[in-house]
């Protein structure tokens, strides 16, 4: 009997080795959706490992400057990154994308442009932020002060949440981003499949509301004001993965500080399709061991990989880690400690099928934009051992997709010899 299943095993083996995964196993073609805790792209399973790059649009808007753009996704596609993170937003100030509410500057919407078609060229997905929590271009600061200069009584960064008046403004400029046409590719942002997921803001937190509860009513509003315009795309908060008072027992894994956040609740919102979390240890506890750190993060990952796994049910993305070379002491050995302990989490779940599906190192940077560099930047055409890990990564994750997809097409094929046909290169083979 044993020999029986061992040959019929071998059997589908060599089948399968004469079948060809198809178009749809590995291509980045379509809209990434969730399956349970995986994404999924076509059907098989996707994996975002990748980078954040907030200065794409920035630079991109200088046509001049557009190149570094196109160095920037090449680099990322032969290193085998399938994803980028970056800022849909630049409010007031200068070289604002939104002068004041609902003005747009059409020199930085092309910039966007040419960033998303670029991404889209080298079969890059891209994951696009519509605010900022902190004052750094624009952010609620700059909403709260339009609302102010129009006569409302605000006095608060946290009055973004709840005013009635800076709620339109924001809710007008995420419907700016969605219907917008994309002079390159001629197709609008909501029906663009590059775009993996939109994210609510970079990092939000209400520090005067340490419940959580004023986040959550935000989160609850402002997402399903964006699946009412698109209901093609992903859709994530933007947290930090800060616990709240829905898991009190697991709030002693925060940082300190208030942040007025609540991952298990905030998360839970139906409308939120997948779960970030950051980690910059070296920046929380800049006072600590560098042991201590990488206990921190140890501990940090495990609890949210398997929060989303067991208690969310979502797929999570690791969406911010580095380690900074501005640091004392800081050694390319200690970056690259961070690196394998983010990637092996990674891996060890999404090797079981489970809800870790990828991280998002902060930043990625090229040759020529060094008034970016704040530390954490990594340029990938100048060899290091950071990069070798993070190539590394990129083949771990692209052979379990392999695998994967091989497994979804022996079930496909095991139905087709069920209903009596199986349709091999051109072919029809008759049981």
């Amino acid at each position: 009997m044993k020999l029986l299943c061992l040959f019929l095993f071998l059997a589908i083996v060599i089948q399968l080795s004469c079948w060809e995964l198809g178009a749809d196993a590995l291509s980045s073609n379509g809209f990434v959706r969730t399956k349970g805790v995986q994404f999924s792209l076509n059907g098989y399973p996707y994996y975002a490992n990748g980078f954040n790059a907030y200065w794409l649009m920035y630079v991109a808007s200088d046509p001049s400057q557009r190149s570094k753009i196109s160095t920037a996704f090449q680099d990322a596609s032969r290193h085998g990154l399938t994803v980028a993170r970056t800022w849909a937003f630049s409010d007031g100030g200068y070289r604002a994308l939104q002068y004041s509410p609902g003005s747009y500057n059409e020199d930085m919407f092309q910039g966007l442009d040419f960033a998303i078609a670029e991404a889209r060229r080298h079969g890059i997905k891209i994951i696009l932020s519509f605010a900022n929590n902190y004052e750094s271009f624009g952010g609620r600061k700059q909403y709260v002060d339009w609302a102010r200069s129009r006569g409302r009584p605000v006095s608060s960064e946290d009055d973004f949440f709840t005013d009635s008046l800076v709620k339109d403004f924001y809710k007008n400029h995420i419907k700016a981003v969605l219907n917008r046409f994309n002079t390159f590719t001629k197709v609008h942002y909501k029906d663009d499949p590059t775009i993996m997921a939109w994210e609510l803001m970079n990092e939000p937190r209400c520090p005067s509301d340490p419940s959580g509860r004023t986040i959550q009513a935000w989160i609850t509003e402002m997402t399903a004001h964006v699946k009412s315009l698109d209901r093609n795309h992903l859709l994530e908060a933007g947290l930090e993965g800060f616990y709240g008072q829905s898991s009190p027992q697991s709030k002693t894994l925060n940082p300190p500080g208030q942040f007025g956040t609540d991952f298990i609740a905030n998360n839970r919102i139906p409308s939120i399709d997948f779960v970030t979390v950051h980690s910059y240890p070296d920046e929380w506890f800049p006072d600590s061991s560098e042991q201590s750190q990488m206990d921190f993060l140890d501990k940090w990952l495990d609890a949210h990989i398997q929060d989303a796994q067991n208690v969310l049910h979502k797929p999570i993305i690791l969406a911010e880690f580095g380690k900074s070379m501005k640091k004392p002491g800081y050694t390319p050995a200690q970056r690259d400690i961070v690196f394998n302990t983010v990637y092996s989490k990674i891996y060890g779940s999404a090797k079981r099928g489970g809800a870790a599906a990828g991280g998002l190192f902060w930043q990625l940077l090229v040759n020529g934009i060094d008034n970016f560099q704040d530390g954490y930047g990594i340029i990938l055409s100048q060899s290091s051992s950071t990069v070798n890990v993070i190539s590394q990564q990129s083949r771990k994750l692209t052979l379990i997709r392999k695998i994967f997809a091989r497994m979804i097409n022996v079930e496909k094929w095991k139905r087709a010899r069920g209903q009596g046909q199986v349709r091999k290169r051109g072919h029809n083979i008759k049981n």
